[in-house]
């Protein structure tokens, strides 16, 4: 069995890690901290996984957890991870690093949407963790970036277009809705019940954190760079994400063509579906689940053709996509404790 320790376990993500990992056949969690809850058990905050985990809450040196755990799960608020993650490497640990801190190559670029980063030296070596875009280079790496949730969704939605040069780069507009789990566990006026609920806005305009990630990883698969108009919504619902990318194609093609073309770039993913001709995704049949449903349309009047994704932000979008690049790094199979269908209704 593989040790595993989740730094920040009590966090929306942190949480969904527990239930995932509390299920996975190949690994024992060992360790799970919180300065908040140290001392007290899973169960006892998390009274969902009563039964499921027999562990309490530590608040403990991040590297001494080298003599106990083989992977760490850091969980953290990016500022918070990149002041941890130099010394868990240092201390022969393995990561899979939830946060932003390692998510752009350019520490520049970092520092113009975030903050001042201190471990740039970490930035060349980090793997950005998308499994079916960049599979090859997760199993020998030490330090995984797992992808934000917008990210990921847009870039399923967009690999097959862009890997085979089929839309004008200068065209992509992307509108994406969240549910309120993607801004944290933490209590913040925006996002109570009584102002989300019967509610449904635009944020963080013009200037979005992910959209640096999203330009990055789409002009790694375009071979070129790449600037998106990109929009965030806030759904009042609790998890789920549905990303709908507009671009105008190169030349015209028919929906079924561009069936075709999704079906073969996605024929050996197992956790995505490319959905029937016609059939577009919902967040409610992605629930709980990690997989991603990606529909299309084409817009014969405009030239425009329409990708849409849909995830659920906490699984495919933060923890499941870390147990994703967990496996690979593990020598397991890529879907070992990740094949649980979606939750209906």
């Amino acid at each position: 069995m593989h040790r595993i320790a989740v730094i920040g376990a009590s966090g929306y993500t942190g949480v969904e890690l527990l239930r995932l990992l509390s299920q996975h056949p190949k690994t024992e969690l060992v360790c799970v901290t919180s300065r908040q809850y140290a001392g007290q058990s899973v169960s006892e905050v998390f009274p969902s996984l009563q039964g499921s985990l027999d562990l309490f809450f530590e608040n403990i040196n991040p590297a001494g957890l080298a003599d106990r755990a083989d992977l760490v799960f850091t969980a953290v608020p990016h500022q918070a991870a990149m002041g941890m993650i130099p010394g868990l490497l240092d201390a022969g640990c393995r990561v899979v690093d939830l946060s932003a801190d390692f998510r752009l190559g350019d520490v520049s670029t970092y520092e113009a949407w975030y903050q001042e980063h201190t471990a740039p030296e970490l930035l060349s070596e980090a793997v950005y963790g998308l499994p079916e875009l960049f599979r090859e280079q997760i199993p020998s790496a030490r330090l995984i970036a797992n992808p934000g949730c917008y990210p990921t969704s847009v870039a399923l939605a967009l690999a097959p277009l862009l890997e085979n040069s089929l839309i004008d780069l200068s065209t992509i507009i992307v509108d994406s809705k969240s549910g309120t789990s993607g801004a944290g566990r933490s209590a913040k006026v925006d996002t109570l019940y009584c102002e989300v609920n019967e509610g449904f806005k635009a944020y963080s305009l013009p200037r979005h954190r992910h959209t640096p990630e999203i330009e990055q990883t789409l002009g790694t698969l375009a071979g070129t760079d790449v600037i998106i108009s990109f929009t965030p919504h806030l759904l009042p619902v609790s998890r789920g994400i549905l990303s709908t990318c507009y671009a105008s194609l190169s030349s015209p093609l028919s929906l079924e063509e561009l069936h075709d073309v999704y079906i073969e770039s996605y024929a050996s993913e197992a956790f995505v579906r490319v959905l029937p001709k016609g059939q577009l995704p919902n967040i409610s049949q992605v629930s709980g689940s990690n997989y991603c449903d990606i529909g299309l349309a084409v817009d014969d009047r405009t030239g425009r053709v329409i990708a849409l994704a849909a995830i659920d932000n906490l699984v495919k979008g933060a923890a499941g996509q870390a147990i994703q690049n967990m496996n690979l790094m593990l020598s397991l199979p890529e879907n070992t404790g990740l094949m649980i269908p979606p939750l209906f209704p």
